[in-house]
């Protein structure tokens, strides 16, 4: 008995013993835990700063737009059919001519002269055939010489007809109404035909050329009015009115070339300008926006970061911050710096606009709206 009373005892404090040394570890563990957490909490990734936008629904119009090029109704440089040495210059360069109006005269002294000896001549042959018809009549001379006689006073006023055409064309005409050019004629100077004297345009109105993809040809009419702009006077728009469609498509490009006639009566618009044409297509349509800046596109599909409400307090501040959260969304048609959002984004959500390269699932964000991308339907670029 007296010795199993000294085994139980060692029993016991091996017991102890051994209960004090898992408490330790527990304790240990939990400590090297809490520890871990707290410098984990201590080295957390520090909010990002964000601009945010509401999204929210608009109206819009349907659009087709195009670049197109503008064209004169009527241009041509003119020219003269015969060469001749520049008399008078009966114009200044960028005014307005009308049709017929004397642009340039050349020296014809010799051709009037010509002129006026094949008109006494005619006048001659004039004379003789009167002569001989009458005495033709009272049977004096024979039918032939009566012939002979108009057969050589035909010819004299072909000739004087002629010489006539060629006068004439030594006064150079505008062949129609429109501003006319720069000149670099000058009185003396010997043209030749096929010289360039100065261009003649005219203006208004004035006409657009431009493509669509042949998709798009239904939703066009004869008549459908058009707006243009151009950047050379940025923030003014010509309305204008299609007024034929090709009647082939481009078997290269699948696009069709339309053309229309712009209202031009300031004079502002020029030959040779490029412009951007607008049409209005369909009814208006209501669309889920949001800026083109807010969408990423990736090989896998297009996606924004929406703000969620965060879990974790900031270890700055104290306060919970709101956080990011990736989500795929379905684009559609874009207008200006805006983009429909047919699917993956309901109204009222909040959506980071900009600084996403910087943004994870996850990701606490501070949002600051002090600067905004551009989310305008009709943005107009500034040069700097």
């Amino acid at each position: 008995m007296t010795e199993r009373k000294p085994m139980t005892k060692r029993m016991v404090i091996m017991l102890i013993c051994v209960g004090l040394l898992l408490a330790a570890l527990v304790g240990f563990n939990q400590f090297r835990s809490y520890m871990f957490a707290k410098f984990m909490a201590g080295n957390a990734a520090p909010p990002a700063t964000v601009s945010a936008v509401v999204a929210g629904y608009q109206s819009w119009q349907p659009q087709l737009a195009a670049v197109g090029s503008l064209r004169a109704v009527r241009g041509v440089d003119v020219t003269t059919e015969v060469a001749g040495l520049v008399r008078e210059v009966a114009f200044s360069s960028g005014q307005e001519a009308k049709a017929g109006q004397v642009l340039v005269r050349l020296n014809a002294d010799s051709d009037v002269a010509l002129l006026q000896s094949l008109q006494a001549a005619a006048e001659l042959a004039q004379t003789v055939y009167t002569r001989d018809k009458a005495q033709y009549d009272i049977k004096a001379i024979a039918k032939a010489q009566l012939d002979a006689d108009a057969a050589d006073l035909k010819g004299k006023k072909a000739q004087v007809a002629q010489q006539a055409a060629l006068v004439d064309k030594k006064t150079i005409r505008a062949p129609f109404a429109g501003r006319l050019g720069i000149t670099t004629i000058n009185p003396g100077q010997y043209i030749n035909p096929g010289d360039a004297i100065v261009t003649l345009q005219a203006i208004d109105p004035i006409y657009a050329d431009f493509y669509l993809p042949q998709q798009q040809l239904g939703q066009l009419a004869i008549g459908q009015t058009i707006v243009v702009d151009t950047n050379a006077f940025s923030g003014q728009t010509f309305v204008g009115k299609i007024q034929s469609l090709s009647p082939k498509v481009d078997s290269t490009t699948r696009n069709v070339q339309i053309e229309a006639s712009v209202d031009n009566h300031e004079r502002k618009l020029l030959p040779g300008m490029y412009a951007n044409v607008k049409i209005d297509a369909g009814a208006g349509q209501r669309y889920l926006t949001l800026p083109q800046t807010a969408i990423t596109y990736n090989p896998y599909g297009a996606t924004v970061f929406v703000v969620k409400p965060g879990t974790q307090p900031n270890a700055q501040g104290g306060k919970t911050l709101p956080v990011a959260q990736q989500v795929f969304v379905t684009p559609g048609p874009t207008r200006g710096d805006q983009v429909a959002i047919l699917k993956g984004v309901e109204a009222g959500t909040q959506v980071v606009t900009s600084g996403q390269l910087k943004l994870k699932n996850g990701t606490p964000l501070v949002i600051n709206n002090s600067v905004q991308p551009s989310d305008s339907p009709n943005p107009t670029p500034q040069e700097q």
